[in-house]
């Protein structure tokens, strides 16, 4: 499949100050940068840390297979004097019509309802026509859960996640959200 045949499997969704759009190649430097920085990787659960050679390559590479179980976003500000890349919000395809929902956000945006404004659009969007849409964070990063509630998420119980950058097991909050 060539390129832009995967990207029209992907919408554009717009937002008020960015678009999310499909990744693309030359995403790599970037992401590379932020995703490297120790702030981004701890609250994730697969981003390792020192980031190493050809990671992100390879994350670019998956999200541009065909036959990716996980639909990935770029949240791209370049139409509004914003950065290109302000971050990742991915929806993860589970069975049973149910999706679960990630993102990370460049700490130059933090605290500037980037998150909670990429997070709004892919739930209005509902690009994978999904009934149910899970997430988690860890319970360090309450920010990230005033993203999810605020949206509307409700919590739903506790549990534990690996996180590769901390190569540990870390307690989460889970949280769902029916769509109609």
């Amino acid at each position: 499949m060539k390129m832009d045949q995967i990207e029209k499997n992907l919408p554009v969704i717009e937002t008020e100050r960015f678009v999310l759009r499909p990744v693309r190649k030359s995403d790599a430097g970037l992401l590379a940068m932020y995703a490297g920085d120790e702030r981004v990787s701890r609250f994730t659960r697969s981003i390792p840390n020192p980031l190493p050679p050809g990671a992100t390559e390879a994350f670019v590479a998956r999200a541009l297979d065909p036959e990716r179980t996980e639909d990935v976003w770029i949240m791209d500000g370049s139409g509004h004097d914003l950065s290109e890349v302000l971050g990742v919000i991915a929806l993860d395809r589970m069975d049973r019509n149910q999706s679960e929902v990630g993102y990370w956000v460049a700490p130059a945006f933090w605290n500037t309802g980037i998150a909670s404004e990429a997070v709004g659009a892919m739930l209005a969007a509902n690009p994978q026509k999904c009934k149910t849409i899970f997430a988690s964070v860890f319970q360090d990063n309450p920010g990230s859960a005033r993203v999810l509630t605020n949206a509307g998420f409700e919590y739903i119980g506790d549990a534990e996640a690996f996180s590769v950058a901390r190569n540990a097991q870390v307690p989460t909050w889970t949280y769902l959200k029916k769509l109609g």
